[in-house]
């Protein structure tokens, strides 16, 4: 399954933007999906995770309260909306994908397979 991020821009302290994660080549609703984030410099970030039917999700304590994940089985795509955002949540931001024989959300990088491109986030102070 191929993954292609979008949503991300430039944005000023305190405010807010949707990402976008689409599927093509599968059927994203076979797969837990999460998102990561790395910095310049810095290493690649858990952010969030939704199991297949989006039952279930998960975030890091840094985002927790002020991103929230869902999905669209529908539509194939899966969303992190990010609010009260802060100049430390600047980014490339990555969806990635857990193969379709794995149920259960995951924070590690090393769980997911299939990784998009990812969508650069700049927010400013």
């Amino acid at each position: 399954v191929q993954l292609q991020a979008s949503g991300g821009g430039l944005v000023q302290a305190g405010g807010s933007l949707r990402l976008s994660c689409a599927a093509s080549g599968g059927t994203l609703s076979s797969h837990v999906i999460g998102w990561f984030r790395q910095a310049p410099g810095k290493a690649r970030e858990f952010v969030s995770t939704i199991t297949r039917n989006g039952g279930a999700t998960d975030y890091a304590d840094s985002v927790k309260g002020r991103f929230t994940i869902s999905r669209d089985n529908a539509k194939n795509t899966v969303y992190v909306e990010m609010n009260s955002l802060k100049p430390e949540d600047t980014a490339r931001y990555y969806c990635a994908a857990r193969s379709n024989n794995h149920t259960a959300p995951a924070a590690s990088a090393a769980s997911y397979v299939y990784w998009g491109q990812g969508t650069l986030v700049t927010v400013s102070s």
